[in-house]
């Protein structure tokens, strides 16, 4: 069995150790050749380009 504690920790303690748990939003760069949102250091999903070359084949738009 782990150690005890001698007293309550207050709601106010507690929520200041729990500051950093929260769900911080996704950043999104914005891909240089075709102008679409994507996550930074991955390749654009869209037209499949990293760093300004060609590394992912990306299938035709089935309309």
């Amino acid at each position: 069995m782990g150690p005890l504690t001698k007293k309550k920790f207050s709601r106010a303690r507690q929520g200041n150790r729990r500051s950093h748990m929260a769900i911080k939003p996704r950043s999104l760069s914005v891909c240089p050749q075709c102008k679409s949102p994507k996550l930074p250091h991955v390749a654009c999903p869209v037209c499949g380009t990293y760093n300004g070359r060609q590394v992912v084949e990306v299938d035709a738009v089935k309309e």
